[in-house]
Protein backbone atom coordinates (compact mmCIF):
# COMPACT_ATOMS: atom_id res chain seq x y z
CA UNK A 1 0.00 0.00 0.00
CA UNK A 2 1.28 3.19 -0.57
CA UNK A 3 1.78 6.03 2.16
CA UNK A 4 -0.41 8.22 0.53
CA UNK A 5 -3.38 5.82 0.72
CA UNK A 6 -3.57 5.91 4.16
CA UNK A 7 -4.36 9.73 4.87
CA UNK A 8 -8.10 9.28 2.81
CA UNK A 9 -9.03 5.81 4.66
CA UNK A 10 -7.72 7.34 7.87
CA UNK A 11 -9.79 10.45 7.28
CA UNK A 12 -12.77 8.10 5.97
CA UNK A 13 -12.58 5.96 9.56
CA UNK A 14 -12.78 8.88 11.80
CA UNK A 15 -15.67 10.66 9.28
CA UNK A 16 -17.34 7.45 9.82
CA UNK A 17 -17.46 7.36 13.54
CA UNK A 18 -18.17 10.54 13.87
CA UNK A 19 -21.35 9.87 11.81
CA UNK A 20 -22.06 7.18 14.02
CA UNK A 21 -21.89 9.06 16.91
CA UNK A 22 -24.09 11.77 15.55
CA UNK A 23 -26.66 9.15 14.51
CA UNK A 24 -26.67 7.78 17.93
CA UNK A 25 -27.36 11.43 19.70
CA UNK A 26 -30.07 11.76 16.96
CA UNK A 27 -31.71 8.76 17.69
CA UNK A 28 -31.65 8.66 20.89
CA UNK A 29 -35.06 8.90 22.59
CA UNK A 30 -36.28 10.23 26.01
CA UNK A 31 -38.92 8.48 27.49
CA UNK A 32 -40.95 9.93 31.00
CA UNK A 33 -42.24 7.52 34.33
CA UNK A 34 -44.95 9.44 36.51
CA UNK A 35 -45.86 8.24 39.90
CA UNK A 36 -48.08 5.13 39.75
CA UNK A 37 -45.93 3.87 36.66
CA UNK A 38 -43.60 1.27 35.86
CA UNK A 39 -39.54 2.53 35.66
CA UNK A 40 -38.90 -1.33 34.80
CA UNK A 41 -41.25 -1.34 32.16
CA UNK A 42 -39.39 1.91 30.52
CA UNK A 43 -35.67 0.36 31.07
CA UNK A 44 -36.99 -2.85 28.94
CA UNK A 45 -38.65 -0.51 26.64
CA UNK A 46 -35.75 1.43 26.14
CA UNK A 47 -32.81 1.41 23.42
CA UNK A 48 -29.30 1.52 24.32
CA UNK A 49 -28.58 5.16 24.56
CA UNK A 50 -31.92 6.96 25.67
CA UNK A 51 -32.83 8.83 28.99
CA UNK A 52 -35.51 7.61 31.54
CA UNK A 53 -36.62 10.26 32.88
CA UNK A 54 -38.18 9.93 36.24
CA UNK A 55 -40.75 12.67 37.86
CA UNK A 56 -40.58 13.42 41.01
CA UNK A 57 -42.70 11.01 43.91
CA UNK A 58 -42.55 7.13 45.56
CA UNK A 59 -41.48 4.43 43.33
CA UNK A 60 -41.28 0.76 44.81
CA UNK A 61 -38.62 -1.13 42.49
CA UNK A 62 -35.86 -3.73 42.74
CA UNK A 63 -34.53 -2.41 38.95
CA UNK A 64 -32.17 -4.17 36.55
CA UNK A 65 -30.60 -2.29 34.33
CA UNK A 66 -29.21 -4.26 31.41
CA UNK A 67 -28.68 -1.91 28.77
CA UNK A 68 -26.04 1.35 28.09
CA UNK A 69 -29.18 4.16 28.73
CA UNK A 70 -29.45 7.14 31.80
CA UNK A 71 -32.06 7.10 34.65
CA UNK A 72 -32.47 10.70 35.65
CA UNK A 73 -34.39 12.07 38.37
CA UNK A 74 -36.70 15.32 37.97
CA UNK A 75 -37.12 16.83 41.41
CA UNK A 76 -35.28 14.05 43.49
CA UNK A 77 -37.91 10.92 43.00
CA UNK A 78 -37.48 8.39 45.76
CA UNK A 79 -36.78 5.06 44.65
CA UNK A 80 -37.27 2.07 47.60
CA UNK A 81 -36.20 -1.23 47.39
CA UNK A 82 -38.75 -2.50 50.17
CA UNK A 83 -35.87 -3.29 52.02
CA UNK A 84 -34.74 -6.61 49.99
CA UNK A 85 -32.34 -7.46 47.29
CA UNK A 86 -30.78 -4.37 45.57
CA UNK A 87 -32.67 -1.16 44.69
CA UNK A 88 -30.74 -0.79 41.90
CA UNK A 89 -28.72 -3.14 40.25
CA UNK A 90 -26.71 -2.42 36.88
CA UNK A 91 -24.98 -5.00 34.70
CA UNK A 92 -24.17 -2.96 31.44
CA UNK A 93 -21.73 -0.49 30.81
CA UNK A 94 -22.01 3.16 30.53
CA UNK A 95 -25.11 3.36 32.55
CA UNK A 96 -26.01 7.00 33.94
CA UNK A 97 -27.50 7.30 37.17
CA UNK A 98 -28.41 10.95 38.39
CA UNK A 99 -31.01 13.10 40.53
CA UNK A 100 -32.12 10.61 42.39
CA UNK A 101 -33.10 9.15 46.40
CA UNK A 102 -31.79 5.50 46.24
CA UNK A 103 -33.05 3.51 50.06
CA UNK A 104 -34.43 0.60 51.56
CA UNK A 105 -32.05 -2.13 50.56
CA UNK A 106 -32.29 -5.89 51.67
CA UNK A 107 -29.98 -6.40 54.63
CA UNK A 108 -28.31 -9.26 53.80
CA UNK A 109 -24.27 -9.49 54.10
CA UNK A 110 -23.99 -12.73 52.55
CA UNK A 111 -25.42 -11.38 48.78
CA UNK A 112 -24.55 -8.05 49.78
CA UNK A 113 -27.58 -6.27 49.07
CA UNK A 114 -26.90 -2.43 47.53
CA UNK A 115 -28.75 0.56 47.00
CA UNK A 116 -26.70 0.30 43.81
CA UNK A 117 -25.05 -2.73 42.87
CA UNK A 118 -22.39 -2.11 39.88
CA UNK A 119 -22.06 -5.34 38.97
CA UNK A 120 -19.31 -7.05 36.96
CA UNK A 121 -18.74 -5.47 33.73
CA UNK A 122 -20.76 -2.22 34.42
CA UNK A 123 -17.77 -0.25 33.34
CA UNK A 124 -18.14 3.73 33.30
CA UNK A 125 -20.78 3.91 35.26
CA UNK A 126 -21.61 7.05 36.54
CA UNK A 127 -23.16 7.57 40.12
CA UNK A 128 -23.90 11.47 40.59
CA UNK A 129 -26.05 13.91 42.64
CA UNK A 130 -27.85 10.76 44.50
CA UNK A 131 -29.04 10.40 48.04
CA UNK A 132 -28.31 6.52 48.67
CA UNK A 133 -30.20 6.07 52.60
CA UNK A 134 -31.03 3.36 54.54
CA UNK A 135 -29.00 0.50 52.18
CA UNK A 136 -26.88 -2.34 53.58
CA UNK A 137 -23.92 -1.02 51.69
CA UNK A 138 -24.34 2.10 49.50
CA UNK A 139 -22.90 1.27 46.40
CA UNK A 140 -20.96 -2.19 45.94
CA UNK A 141 -18.43 -2.44 42.91
CA UNK A 142 -17.40 -5.30 41.31
CA UNK A 143 -14.97 -5.49 38.39
CA UNK A 144 -16.08 -2.44 36.88
CA UNK A 145 -13.91 -0.22 35.93
CA UNK A 146 -13.20 3.34 34.78
CA UNK A 147 -16.17 4.42 37.25
CA UNK A 148 -17.21 7.84 38.27
CA UNK A 149 -19.05 8.33 41.75
CA UNK A 150 -19.39 11.75 42.51
CA UNK A 151 -21.25 14.55 44.60
CA UNK A 152 -23.67 11.96 46.64
CA UNK A 153 -24.79 11.62 50.00
CA UNK A 154 -24.52 8.21 51.32
CA UNK A 155 -25.86 6.96 54.66
CA UNK A 156 -26.38 3.47 56.09
CA UNK A 157 -28.92 1.36 58.43
CA UNK A 158 -27.49 3.67 61.44
CA UNK A 159 -29.83 1.56 63.85
CA UNK A 160 -28.08 -1.31 63.17
CA UNK A 161 -24.93 -2.42 65.33
CA UNK A 162 -21.74 -1.05 63.32
CA UNK A 163 -20.80 -5.15 62.39
CA UNK A 164 -24.25 -5.51 60.80
CA UNK A 165 -23.96 -2.35 58.34
CA UNK A 166 -22.53 -2.61 55.01
CA UNK A 167 -19.57 -0.08 53.68
CA UNK A 168 -20.89 3.20 52.14
CA UNK A 169 -19.01 2.40 48.80
CA UNK A 170 -17.25 -0.94 48.25
CA UNK A 171 -14.59 -1.29 45.64
CA UNK A 172 -13.93 -5.14 44.53
CA UNK A 173 -11.39 -5.99 42.17
CA UNK A 174 -11.74 -2.42 39.52
CA UNK A 175 -9.46 -0.41 38.28
CA UNK A 176 -9.65 3.61 37.54
CA UNK A 177 -12.33 4.52 39.85
CA UNK A 178 -13.02 7.98 40.58
CA UNK A 179 -14.88 8.92 43.77
CA UNK A 180 -15.05 12.35 44.25
CA UNK A 181 -17.00 14.66 46.17
CA UNK A 182 -19.29 12.53 48.24
CA UNK A 183 -20.86 12.63 52.05
CA UNK A 184 -20.56 9.32 53.15
CA UNK A 185 -21.59 8.17 56.81
CA UNK A 186 -22.96 5.82 59.58
CA UNK A 187 -21.87 2.75 57.83
CA UNK A 188 -19.22 -0.01 58.65
CA UNK A 189 -16.47 1.84 56.52
CA UNK A 190 -17.23 4.68 54.76
CA UNK A 191 -14.70 3.80 51.52
CA UNK A 192 -13.54 -0.30 51.79
CA UNK A 193 -10.99 -0.52 49.10
CA UNK A 194 -9.82 -4.18 47.49
CA UNK A 195 -7.95 -5.22 45.31
CA UNK A 196 -8.57 -1.89 43.43
CA UNK A 197 -6.15 -0.02 41.67
CA UNK A 198 -5.03 3.09 40.08
CA UNK A 199 -8.26 4.79 41.62
CA UNK A 200 -8.48 8.36 42.85
CA UNK A 201 -10.11 9.72 45.80
CA UNK A 202 -10.81 13.54 46.09
CA UNK A 203 -12.84 16.12 48.36
CA UNK A 204 -14.82 13.12 50.39
CA UNK A 205 -16.66 13.94 53.71
CA UNK A 206 -16.11 10.93 55.64
CA UNK A 207 -17.35 10.66 59.31
CA UNK A 208 -19.51 8.91 61.51
CA UNK A 209 -17.95 5.28 60.76
CA UNK A 210 -15.78 2.78 61.90
CA UNK A 211 -13.46 3.50 59.63
CA UNK A 212 -13.23 6.59 57.06
CA UNK A 213 -11.28 4.91 54.37
CA UNK A 214 -10.24 1.04 54.55
CA UNK A 215 -7.75 0.21 51.50
CA UNK A 216 -6.47 -3.63 51.35
CA UNK A 217 -4.20 -4.94 48.81
CA UNK A 218 -4.88 -2.01 46.33
CA UNK A 219 -2.12 -0.15 44.79
CA UNK A 220 -0.80 3.39 42.50
CA UNK A 221 -4.20 5.17 44.31
CA UNK A 222 -4.42 8.97 45.09
CA UNK A 223 -6.15 9.79 48.52
CA UNK A 224 -6.16 13.90 48.58
CA UNK A 225 -8.11 16.80 50.21
CA UNK A 226 -10.76 14.41 51.94
CA UNK A 227 -11.89 14.81 55.29
CA UNK A 228 -12.02 12.11 58.21
CA UNK A 229 -13.71 12.56 61.46
CA UNK A 230 -15.94 11.02 64.30
CA UNK A 231 -14.76 7.95 63.52
CA UNK A 232 -12.80 4.49 65.06
CA UNK A 233 -10.17 5.23 62.43
CA UNK A 234 -9.83 7.71 59.75
CA UNK A 235 -7.44 6.18 56.90
CA UNK A 236 -6.69 2.32 57.03
CA UNK A 237 -4.03 1.96 54.59
CA UNK A 238 -3.09 -1.88 54.78
CA UNK A 239 -0.93 -4.53 52.43
CA UNK A 240 -0.40 -1.91 50.04
CA UNK A 241 1.98 -0.07 47.91
CA UNK A 242 2.68 3.11 45.58
CA UNK A 243 0.21 5.27 47.51
CA UNK A 244 0.13 9.23 47.39
CA UNK A 245 -1.48 10.41 50.49
CA UNK A 246 -1.63 14.46 50.29
CA UNK A 247 -3.22 17.54 51.57
CA UNK A 248 -5.96 15.37 53.22
CA UNK A 249 -7.37 15.99 57.19
CA UNK A 250 -7.63 13.22 59.87
CA UNK A 251 -8.96 14.75 63.28
CA UNK A 252 -11.36 13.65 65.97
CA UNK A 253 -10.92 9.77 65.74
CA UNK A 254 -11.37 7.62 68.73
CA UNK A 255 -8.50 5.66 67.96
CA UNK A 256 -5.89 7.04 65.46
CA UNK A 257 -5.90 9.53 62.28
CA UNK A 258 -4.10 7.71 59.78
CA UNK A 259 -2.73 4.12 59.79
CA UNK A 260 0.02 3.11 58.00
CA UNK A 261 0.36 -1.24 58.28
CA UNK A 262 2.52 -3.06 55.97
CA UNK A 263 3.21 -0.49 53.65
CA UNK A 264 5.92 0.27 50.81
CA UNK A 265 6.83 2.77 48.38
CA UNK A 266 4.63 5.36 49.53
CA UNK A 267 4.08 9.15 49.76
CA UNK A 268 2.42 10.62 52.84
CA UNK A 269 2.25 14.41 53.21
CA UNK A 270 1.23 17.77 53.90
CA UNK A 271 -1.75 16.06 55.94
CA UNK A 272 -3.45 17.21 59.28
CA UNK A 273 -3.73 14.49 61.94
CA UNK A 274 -5.18 16.31 64.69
CA UNK A 275 -7.20 15.24 67.91
CA UNK A 276 -7.16 11.53 67.37
CA UNK A 277 -6.04 8.83 69.79
CA UNK A 278 -3.25 8.23 67.55
CA UNK A 279 -2.47 10.66 64.98
CA UNK A 280 -0.44 8.16 62.90
CA UNK A 281 0.30 4.41 63.48
CA UNK A 282 2.81 3.22 61.62
CA UNK A 283 3.69 -0.86 61.72
CA UNK A 284 5.85 -2.59 59.57
CA UNK A 285 6.07 0.33 56.76
CA UNK A 286 9.57 0.46 54.49
CA UNK A 287 10.44 3.36 52.20
CA UNK A 288 7.81 5.57 52.08
CA UNK A 289 8.47 9.58 52.31
CA UNK A 290 6.23 11.43 55.48
CA UNK A 291 6.85 14.80 55.05
CA UNK A 292 5.43 18.43 55.39
CA UNK A 293 2.21 16.65 58.22
CA UNK A 294 0.87 18.46 60.58
CA UNK A 295 0.47 16.19 63.68
CA UNK A 296 -1.09 18.32 66.20
CA UNK A 297 -2.79 17.74 69.70
CA UNK A 298 -3.48 13.93 69.90
CA UNK A 299 -3.01 11.96 72.51
CA UNK A 300 0.07 10.05 70.98
CA UNK A 301 1.66 11.99 67.83
CA UNK A 302 2.98 8.68 66.15
CA UNK A 303 2.80 5.12 67.73
CA UNK A 304 5.87 3.63 65.59
CA UNK A 305 6.29 0.11 65.73
CA UNK A 306 7.48 -3.44 64.02
CA UNK A 307 10.53 -2.65 61.95
CA UNK A 308 9.12 0.20 60.68
CA UNK A 309 12.67 1.65 59.16
CA UNK A 310 14.39 3.11 55.92
CA UNK A 311 11.98 6.17 55.37
CA UNK A 312 11.98 9.21 54.87
CA UNK A 313 10.23 11.41 57.77
CA UNK A 314 11.00 15.10 57.01
CA UNK A 315 9.70 18.71 57.71
CA UNK A 316 6.86 17.62 59.76
CA UNK A 317 5.62 19.38 63.01
CA UNK A 318 4.79 17.87 65.98
CA UNK A 319 3.10 19.76 68.72
CA UNK A 320 1.30 19.64 71.60
CA UNK A 321 0.60 15.77 71.76
CA UNK A 322 0.72 14.72 75.12
CA UNK A 323 3.46 12.04 73.94
CA UNK A 324 5.51 12.48 70.30
CA UNK A 325 6.34 9.44 70.19
CA UNK A 326 6.00 5.98 71.16
CA UNK A 327 8.56 3.83 69.84
CA UNK A 328 8.89 0.40 69.86
CA UNK A 329 12.31 -1.00 68.69
CA UNK A 330 15.74 -2.19 69.35
CA UNK A 331 17.71 0.59 68.03
CA UNK A 332 17.60 4.18 67.51
CA UNK A 333 15.38 5.62 64.46
CA UNK A 334 17.03 8.47 62.53
CA UNK A 335 14.18 10.94 61.19
CA UNK A 336 14.74 13.92 59.58
CA UNK A 337 18.26 13.39 58.76
CA UNK A 338 18.37 16.15 55.59
CA UNK A 339 16.09 18.88 56.60
CA UNK A 340 14.84 18.22 60.64
CA UNK A 341 11.10 18.10 61.68
CA UNK A 342 9.62 20.18 64.63
CA UNK A 343 9.10 19.29 68.04
CA UNK A 344 7.00 21.43 70.15
CA UNK A 345 9.03 19.85 73.42
CA UNK A 346 12.08 20.42 71.90
CA UNK A 347 14.52 21.85 74.79
CA UNK A 348 17.32 22.67 72.77
CA UNK A 349 19.01 25.60 71.15
CA UNK A 350 20.38 27.92 68.27
CA UNK A 351 23.32 29.39 68.47
CA UNK A 352 24.28 29.96 65.18
CA UNK A 353 21.10 30.98 63.72
CA UNK A 354 20.68 28.86 60.77
CA UNK A 355 16.87 27.68 62.55
CA UNK A 356 17.79 24.49 63.20
CA UNK A 357 18.43 22.86 66.81
CA UNK A 358 22.34 22.52 67.78
CA UNK A 359 21.73 19.46 69.91
CA UNK A 360 19.98 16.68 68.76
CA UNK A 361 15.89 15.67 69.59
CA UNK A 362 15.31 12.32 71.85
CA UNK A 363 11.35 11.59 71.64
CA UNK A 364 11.82 8.31 74.28
CA UNK A 365 13.80 7.66 77.31
CA UNK A 366 13.87 5.08 80.37
CA UNK A 367 11.01 6.68 82.15
CA UNK A 368 8.50 6.71 78.73
CA UNK A 369 9.29 2.88 78.22
CA UNK A 370 8.56 2.10 81.99
CA UNK A 371 5.14 4.24 81.42
CA UNK A 372 3.85 2.19 78.57
CA UNK A 373 4.49 -1.27 80.66
CA UNK A 374 3.31 -0.12 83.94
CA UNK A 375 0.96 3.00 82.76
CA UNK A 376 0.43 3.22 86.68
CA UNK A 377 3.44 5.07 86.99
CA UNK A 378 2.05 8.06 85.80
CA UNK A 379 0.77 9.15 88.73
CA UNK A 380 4.21 9.84 90.03
CA UNK A 381 5.49 11.27 87.15
CA UNK A 382 5.77 14.61 88.71
CA UNK A 383 7.21 13.18 91.52
CA UNK A 384 11.48 13.84 92.50
CA UNK A 385 11.83 10.02 92.38
CA UNK A 386 10.98 10.19 88.15
CA UNK A 387 12.53 13.10 87.41
CA UNK A 388 15.80 12.05 89.19
CA UNK A 389 15.43 8.93 87.53
CA UNK A 390 14.85 10.90 83.47
CA UNK A 391 18.20 12.52 84.71
CA UNK A 392 19.81 9.79 85.57
CA UNK A 393 19.21 7.88 82.13
CA UNK A 394 20.29 10.96 80.13
CA UNK A 395 23.24 10.87 82.01
CA UNK A 396 24.46 7.11 81.62
CA UNK A 397 23.78 5.91 78.35
CA UNK A 398 24.26 1.87 79.33
CA UNK A 399 20.15 3.03 81.00
CA UNK A 400 19.34 4.69 77.66
CA UNK A 401 16.17 3.26 75.86
CA UNK A 402 16.27 3.37 71.84
CA UNK A 403 14.44 6.18 70.41
CA UNK A 404 13.31 8.06 67.55
CA UNK A 405 16.20 10.64 67.21
CA UNK A 406 16.43 13.95 65.21
CA UNK A 407 19.59 15.01 64.93
CA UNK A 408 18.93 18.94 64.00
CA UNK A 409 15.42 19.69 64.66
CA UNK A 410 13.72 23.09 62.96
CA UNK A 411 13.31 25.55 65.58
CA UNK A 412 9.95 26.44 64.01
CA UNK A 413 6.92 25.07 62.89
CA UNK A 414 6.54 24.96 58.87
CA UNK A 415 2.31 25.24 59.41
CA UNK A 416 1.61 28.50 60.77
CA UNK A 417 -2.05 27.68 61.21
CA UNK A 418 -1.60 24.54 63.92
CA UNK A 419 -3.72 26.71 66.21
CA UNK A 420 -6.51 26.21 64.65
CA UNK A 421 -6.38 22.64 64.83
CA UNK A 422 -6.30 22.36 68.70
CA UNK A 423 -8.97 20.70 70.26
CA UNK A 424 -10.72 18.83 67.60
CA UNK A 425 -11.06 15.75 69.66
CA UNK A 426 -13.28 13.03 69.35
CA UNK A 427 -16.85 14.24 70.60
CA UNK A 428 -18.80 10.59 71.08
CA UNK A 429 -21.34 11.63 68.48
Amino acid sequence: MRKSDKVPRAAKALWSGLLLAFSSASWAATLSVKPGEDIAAAVQAAKAGDVIEVARGQYRVNLVIDKPLTLRGIDRPTLSGGNTGDTIRVTAPDVVIEGLIVRDSGDSLKDQNAGIYLWPGAHRAIVRHCDLTYNLFGLWIEKANDVLIEHNRITGKRDYASSQRGNGVQLYNTKGARILHNDISFVRDALYVDVSHHAEFRSNKLHHSRYGTHYMNSYYNLWEDNDTYYNRGGLALMEVRNQIVRNNRAWGNSDHGIMLRTLQDAVIENNVVAGNNRGFFIYDVEYIKLTGNLVVDNVVGVHLSAGSTRNEVERNDFIGNREQVRYVGSRDERWGVKDGNHWSNYLGWDRDGDRLGDVPYEANDMVDSLTWRYPGIKLLLASPAIQALKLVSQQFPILRMPSVVDPHPRMQPGNTQWRDWLGKHFNGQ
